[in-house]
C-alpha cells in the first residue's frame, strides 16, 4: 500500500463518491482533511444545487466546524465521525438554523439541537445543511410549492421520492457523505429506492426522535442513508441509544440481537403476487432477477401474503393519523394568513378536520392489528423480502401514486426495522430497491444480511457524482 507521500492525490469525484468507511480511512491516514473535504462538498453544492435543489439551507458554520475537527485530530483526540460531512432533513432541529419542514413563512432558528444532531456533533460530524422536504413533510414527493423540487440525479425532471427526497439526492449526487432523515411510512426508503442508495429504518424507538418535527409519533423513526450497508451499521451504532427526554425512546433490557444469522438457513418470506400491489413490470422483473441471483443466500424461502390484513386500509388509517397530528404540530403555520400553505395541503388536511376522536382511536386500533400480524408473521419466518417500492421514479409533473408506500409502511405500523439496498436498474435505466424487514431488535442482523446480499447482487449503480 502506498504511503501518504506517494499515494496519488484524491480527485473531487473520489472524495464526493466515497462511502463513509472509505472517507474515515482517508481522514485517519491524512490523505485528506476535514477542511478540504468540507470545502469540496460546499463547492459541489454551490455548483450543483441550483439544478438539483437537494438543499434548502447551508450551514454557515460548516467550514469552521471542519477546521475544529482538524484541530482535534491534530491533538490526537477526536470523535468517530470527526470531519465527516452530513446532510440533514429539514424537519430536524439544528441550533442556529431554522426548521422549515417545507412550509411557507419565516421560521425562528432552533435553540437546541435534536438528539440525533447532538450525537452527530458529539462524534465530530460536520453538518453541511438542511435537505429538501415536501410541504409539511407529508407526501412521498420531492416537489414543494414553496421551495421547488429536488430532482432525481439519475434523470432530471423526475421524482426523487419523499419525504426524505433531498437527502437521497444529496447522497446519490455526491453532495454529502451520508444523510439523516426520517421515516413514517417509508419516507427514507422510498427515495433511497428511487435514487439507488442504501437506507435503514431502525426498530421504533431505537434512535430518539426528540427535536424532530413529528408526522405521527407512533409511526416516526429517524432514518439513515448512505452509499453502502457498512455505513449504515456505523451510523446505527453511534446514534442509537435511550433518551430520557423522548417518551417513545426504547430502553433495552437486552442489546440488539447479534448479527449471527446464517443466510443459507434463514427462514425467508418472499412477498408473492406483486401484481396485486400494482407493481410495475420493470420492478417485478428486477425482483425476479434478484431472487434468482440470491438463491444461495435466500434459499430457504416461502411465499407470504397479507390476505388477512389489508395494507391499503391500514395505510389510509396511518395517513389519517399523520394528517390529524399535523393539525397540532403545524397549527401556527396553518393559521398564518400572510404565508398560506398550498390549496393541495389544505385539501388533504380537510379530511382530518372532519373526523372525530373516535375515528382516530379506530385508526390506532387498526395499527395495533398490524403489530399482532407482525408477531404472527415473524414466528414463521426470520426475514421478509420485498421490492422497496412498486414503481421506479417518474416525472415530477405526474400524479403521485397512492401505492408508493405499500411495501414500506408495514414496518412503521409494527415498529419493525427495515433496510433497502439497490436492486439494479430497469431497462429504462432507473434504480430499483430491494427491502429486508425483520422483527423488532433485528437491525444488526438485517444489516449483515443486506451486506451479504448486496455483495452477491453487485447492483449498486454508478452514482452520478459531478453532474
Amino acid at each position: 500500500m502506498p504511503s501518504v507521500e506517494t499515494a496519488p492525490a484524491l480527485r473531487e469525484q473520489d472524495l464526493r463518491g466515497a462511502n463513509l468507511c472509505q472517507t474515515l480511512h482517508w481522514l485517519a491516514s491524512g490523505r485528506t482533511t476535514a477542511t478540504a473535504l468540507t470545502q469540496t462538498f460546499l463547492d459541489a453544492i454551490a455548483a450543483g444545487n441550483p439544478r438539483l435543489n437537494a438543499y434548502v439551507q447551508i450551514n454557515p458554520g460548516a467550514l469552521a466546524d471542519a477546521q475544529a475537527a482538524d484541530a482535534r485530530r491534530s491533538r490526537g483526540k477526536f470523535g468517530r465521525l470527526d470531519g465527516v460531512p452530513v446532510a440533514l432533513k429539514d424537519n430536524l432541529d439544528v441550533a442556529g438554523l431554522a426548521t422549515g419542514c417545507g412550509l411557507p413563512g419565516p421560521k425562528l432558528a432552533a435553540t437546541r439541537d435534536a438528539f440525533i444532531v447532538e450525537r452527530l456533533r458529539g462524534a465530530g460530524a460536520v453538518i453541511l445543511g438542511k435537505a429538501q422536504v415536501p410541504e409539511g413533510s407529508l407526501v412521498a414527493s420531492s416537489a414543494n410549492p414553496h421551495t421547488g423540487a429536488a430532482h432525481n440525479p439519475f434523470r432530471f425532471g423526475y421524482q426523487a421520492g419523499g419525504s426524505s427526497g433531498g437527502c437521497a439526492v444529496a447522497v446519490a449526487a455526491g453532495l454529502c457523505t451520508v444523510a439523516i432523515g426520517s421515516d413514517s411510512l417509508g419516507s427514507i426508503r422510498i427515495p433511497a429506492s428511487y435514487c439507488g442508495v442504501y437506507a435503514l429504518k431502525p426498530t421504533h424507538g431505537e434512535i430518539s426522535t426528540r427535536g424532530m418535527l413529528p408526522a405521527a409519533r407512533r409511526l416516526d423513526a429517524v432514518g439513515l442513508m448512505a452509499r453502502s450497508v457498512n455505513d449504515l451499521g456505523v451510523l446505527l451504532r453511534l446514534l442509537a441509544g435511550h433518551d430520557a427526554d423522548d417518551a417513545r425512546s426504547r430502553r433495552r433490557r437486552v442489546d440488539l440481537a447479534l448479527p449471527d444469522w446464517e443466510p443459507g438457513k434463514l427462514r425467508v418470506g418472499v412477498l408473492g403476487d406483486l401484481g396485486v400491489y400494482g407493481t410495475e413490470p420493470g420492478v417485478s422483473r428486477a425482483f425476479e432477477r434478484a431472487m434468482m441471483a440470491l438463491a444461495q443466500e435466500l434459499g430457504n424461502r416461502r411465499s407470504v401474503d397479507f390476505a388477512d390484513f389489508s395494507i391499503e386500509r391500514a395505510r389510509r388509517a396511518a395517513f389519517f393519523m399523520i394528517e390529524t397530528e399535523m393539525l397540532i404540530t403545524h397549527a401556527q403555520a396553518l393559521a398564518d394568513a400572510e404565508h398560506p400553505v398550498s390549496a393541495e395541503l389544505n385539501k388533504l388536511l380537510d379530511y382530518a378536520r372532519t373526523k372525530s376522536a373516535a375515528d382516530y382511536a379506530a385508526a390506532d386500533r387498526l395499527l395495533d392489528a398490524a403489530v399482532v400480524k407482525a408477531r404472527q408473521l415473524f414466528s414463521e419466518i426470520d426475514v421478509l423480502v420485498t421490492p422497496t417500492t412498486p414503481q421506479i421514479a417518474f416525472p415530477l409533473d405526474a400524479q403521485l401514486p397512492d401505492n408508493s408506500g405499500d411495501f414500506t409502511c408495514f414496518a412503521n405500523f409494527a415498529g419493525l426495522p427495515a433496510v433497502t439496498i439497490p436492486m439494479g436498474l430497469t431497462l429504462d435505466g432507473l434504480p430499483t430497491g430491494l427491502q429486508f424487514m425483520g422483527p423488532p431488535g433485528s437491525d444488526l442482523r438485517l444489516l449483515e444480511l443486506a451486506e451479504v446480499c448486496a455483495a452477491a447482487l453487485d447492483a449498486a449503480p454508478a452514482y452520478p457524482v459531478g453532474i
